[in-house]
């Protein structure tokens, strides 16, 4: 735990963590306004942003549109869901075999069954995409947003790893891109992550008896000496200093501690029991992964919910590389893979929105789920699936769009559309669309071409 006061042990990490909050994303409005409003008033960005917020959940690896929302019943078994095929509470629609939880629920949700990721890469699009200039769609939210709910400081973007609820999880893979991106943003629009090295939940809670607490010249001077210290490397650490002392007296940390949930809520968004994660057989070089994302999904979406129900307007939620099934040394073939990732996920997403609708959110948080990639619409030869750019799943839940639907068709093999493709700018205007009043957001000042270019995009058509 970080000692206020205790700057001898405080090194450049730990200051840029906690103390550094221009730089992390983390401030406190009104009073330290945010570079990330390019000097624009907080008073007339506002106008322009929603009262609504985006959740928006990476499937890391490129998961399978037949054995998620497009089972292909009717195609040569080379083709169709390898997992069966599961009837939904709209006549007509089947999902995958392991998504029982959310055909009950398909009235509440819409399924893309024509995204075109684009190409068969491994990356991270469309959460940081060439036509989201390389920023994390977040970023470009916080430039006009802030960096902060002024009501309580809460950070208004946030980047969520498996590590930020287990800190034994394996790190985020960094080799396929930056989550945390600004692209031509302010670094101080990047998202805050609550994971660090895993102790920074603990880090963000005051141990300070209440004398020295009262005795704020005290910690003033303590910072000051910091200050001297790190001048040389960081910039507006006077100002980073009040903004230390102001979140870490603000309570904002309890937000990331799912101590302060009800251990009832923490039970039922709990994904661990799904699945004898001992089971998982060692074969797969991935096996740790899945073991992982067992015991961290729901964590990761309840923890998610806490941030938008306080205020975060993004939260970009990753999983761990888990959705690559070839079946090869790393990966395990579909059937297989899917026992292991099937049912955390429809468990987390269907307790999630469930928790929405019983807060009165689900209006207010769109959910968007998707990987950076397809399938292939033949199984290989052991049982996987390969890279495929052409079409991949897409589903999106709440925000107060139309739901109870597929949007779009694909081919008979499922590896084309076979309508009006919806593409990753497609998806990145309805997003923009949910955040902003994009009619207003083009008359105020501030607002960066590159975003303006963002909003501009068409949304996804039937939305």
């Amino acid at each position: 735990m970080l000692k206020i006061g205790d700057f001898s042990r405080m090194d450049r990490r730990a200051f840029l963590q906690v103390g550094g909050l221009n730089l992390s994303g983390l401030s406190l409005h009104p009073i330290f306004p945010s570079a990330c409003l390019a000097g624009e008033s907080r008073s007339d960005s506002g106008k322009a942003v929603t009262d609504k917020a985006v959740i928006f959940l990476f499937l890391h690896g490129g998961p399978s549109q037949f054995e998620t929302f497009d089972p292909k019943p009717n195609a040569p078994v080379e083709i169709r869901s390898a997992t069966g095929e599961v009837k939904t509470n709209i006549p007509g629609i089947t999902f995958g075999g392991s998504f029982p939880k959310l055909a009950k629920m398909a009235n509440r949700l819409a399924i893309v069954r024509s995204f075109v990721p684009g190409d068969a890469n491994h990356d991270i699009k469309p959460i940081v995409a060439k036509e989201g200039f390389g920023a994390n769609l977040g970023s470009a939210f916080a430039s006009m947003a802030g960096a902060n709910n002024p009501s309580n400081g809460m950070p208004n973007n946030v980047l969520l790893f498996p590590r930020s609820v287990d800190p034994n999880s394996g790190p985020g893979q960094a080799a396929f891109g930056k989550f945390a991106s600004t692209g031509p943003f302010s670094g101080s629009c990047a998202p805050f992550q609550p994971d660090g090295d895993g102790t920074l939940n603990k880090d963000m809670k005051l141990n300070l008896p209440l004398d020295r607490l009262d005795d704020r010249r005290s910690l003033l001077a303590g910072f000051d000496q910091l200050k001297r210290r790190m001048e040389s490397e960081v910039e507006n650490v006077d100002t980073a200093r009040q903004q230390a002392f102001s979140v870490l007296l603000s309570g904002v940390g309890d937000a990331f501690d799912l101590a302060k949930e009800d251990p009832k809520i923490v039970n039922l968004y709990d994904t661990n029991k799904l699945l004898q994660v001992e089971k998982i057989n060692k074969k797969w070089n991935n096996h740790k992964h899945y073991a992982d994302n067992a015991r961290t999904l729901g964590k990761l979406l309840l923890l998610a919910r806490r941030m938008v129900e306080r205020g975060a307007g993004f939260v970009t939620v990753t999983t761990n590389f888990v959705w690559d099934m070839h079946s090869d040394v790393n990966n395990a073939p579909m059937v297989e893979g899917m026992s292991y990732m099937g049912p955390p996920l429809d468990h987390a997403l269907s307790t999630f929105l469930e928790d929405l609708r019983q807060r009165g959110l689900e209006d207010k948080v769109l959910l968007v789920a998707c990987g950076e990639m397809g399938r292939s619409p033949r199984i290989n030869k052991d049982g996987g699936r390969d890279h495929w750019g052409n079409l991949g799943p897409l589903l999106l839940a709440g925000g107060g769009l139309n739901m109870g639907q597929v949007i779009g068709q694909s081919n008979s093999n499922g590896g084309e559309p076979n309508s009006d493709p919806v593409r990753i700018p497609n998806l990145i205007g309805t997003i923009m669309h949910t955040l902003f009043d994009t009619g207003k957001l083009r008359i105020t000042r501030g607002a960066s071409r590159e975003l303006l270019q963002m909003a501009d995009y068409t949304p996804i058509r039937g939305l």
